[in-house]
């Protein structure tokens, strides 16, 4: 697989504030959030290294200075890893302009562009060699879901040229979207407008559909999820650590739950569906942990229920509360009696005290 792809270049956007994620953004950059144990990136870099990538370009923008401290050069992951920032946001298209300046590909070789809160199970490399044998401008990645409505659809011909972008409709007429992954020719990365903002799904891609370029869909219904959203984060770190998702980054072996180095886990204590318990984390006798991520330090006392949630950095969850489908921000407190229900947002240091009963979407 990797030999019918050498030196295969890669830019990788990951510019996003994040902001549908809060609070679990405000001190790291989605990216970085930790998922089934490392780094969210961490995945795509090795997932992107099995293809025949050497070498990618980090578009970073929101919290950029912290994206070199955790990869530095790449060389752990066997690549060659490069960081170029933007000064002041500019849409995708621009920040893959502003990125493809540290490119070393020619003008007619291909350049991958991957979108750095997407787990995609697809294969990378079918993708390039369709796209070179086509000779097209770009290929995109379109995944096929069971509910077009809530998404932008990508129609194509028979021959599989996409032939226009669509916003959301009621009435969608194809349930292949846009996936979020590219390769484009680097001819066609350089047209784009240097130190502007530009949207490649409003104005670079219908662009090239209507000046003729051959546009490209490259669709299937491999595993495909936008960790955009707390649920969402939660259930691309189960699929990973549960196996439904292969990766070549995970920590350990495939299971009901990923225990990082330190933490501690009573023998007492349930932990399964896909939990991923972080360094030095503690879950107490008799706690019930299911399906979510546990970060570095926080404490899961005994009696504790946790279910489809998130529980930050050196938190605490009392004995005899309950968590499900909630985040709980670095360093906060629920307290005994707590339940924490359907969305609810726990930001960070702040003490729920015990018995006092919160539903509202942010505490």
């Amino acid at each position: 697989m990797t030999s019918s792809l050498p030196d295969l270049e890669a830019i990788l956007l990951v510019g996003g504030q994040g902001t549908r994620l809060r609070p679990l953004t405000l001190g790291t950059p989605k990216p970085l959030l930790p998922t089934a144990g490392v780094p969210f990136l961490a995945h795509q870099l090795a997932r992107a290294r099995s293809f025949g990538v050497r070498r990618i370009v980090f578009a970073t923008s929101y919290k950029a200075a912290m994206f070199e401290p955790a990869f530095g050069d790449g060389s752990a992951f066997g690549l060659s890893l490069e960081y170029m920032t933007e000064e002041t946001p500019l849409g995708t298209g621009g920040a893959i302009r502003n990125a493809a300046e540290a490119l070393t590909s020619g003008p007619s070789d291909p350049v991958l562009i991957l979108n750095g809160d997407i787990l995609s199970g697809h294969d990378i490399g079918d993708q390039v060699r369709t796209h070179l044998a086509r000779q097209a401008a770009v290929t995109l990645h379109l995944t096929e879901v069971d509910d077009p409505t809530r998404f932008g659809c990508v129609p194509t011909d028979a021959s599989g040229r996409v032939t226009a972008f669509l916003e959301k409709t009621p009435n969608p007429v194809t349930n292949r979207i846009n996936a979020g992954c590219y390769v484009f020719t680097r001819s066609v990365i350089d047209s784009i407008p240097r130190d502007e903002v530009v949207s490649v799904e409003r104005e670079t891609f219908p662009g090239l559909i209507e000046s003729g370029e051959v546009v490209l869909g490259y669709a299937d219904r491999t595993y495909w999820l936008d960790v955009g959203t707390p649920a969402a984060f939660v259930r691309g770190s189960r699929d990973l650590v549960l196996g439904r998702l292969g990766s070549p980054a995970l920590p350990g072996p495939a299971g009901e739950h990923l225990a990082l180095d330190g933490a501690r886990v009573s023998p007492e204590a349930k932990v399964q569906g896909g939990t991923a318990v972080g360094a030095r984390a503690v879950v107490g006798a008799g706690a019930s942990v299911v399906g979510s991520v546990l970060l570095d330090d926080c404490v899961i006392e005994p009696g504790a229920l946790v279910t489809d949630s998130v529980v930050g950095t050196g938190a605490r969850v009392c004995a005899g509360a309950v968590v499900h489908d909630a985040v709980v921000g670095d360093r906060a407190v629920v307290g005994p009696g707590n339940e924490l229900r359907h969305g609810v947002r726990v930001w960070p240091d702040v003490a729920l005290p015990e018995r006092a009963v919160r539903y509202s979407s942010d505490v």
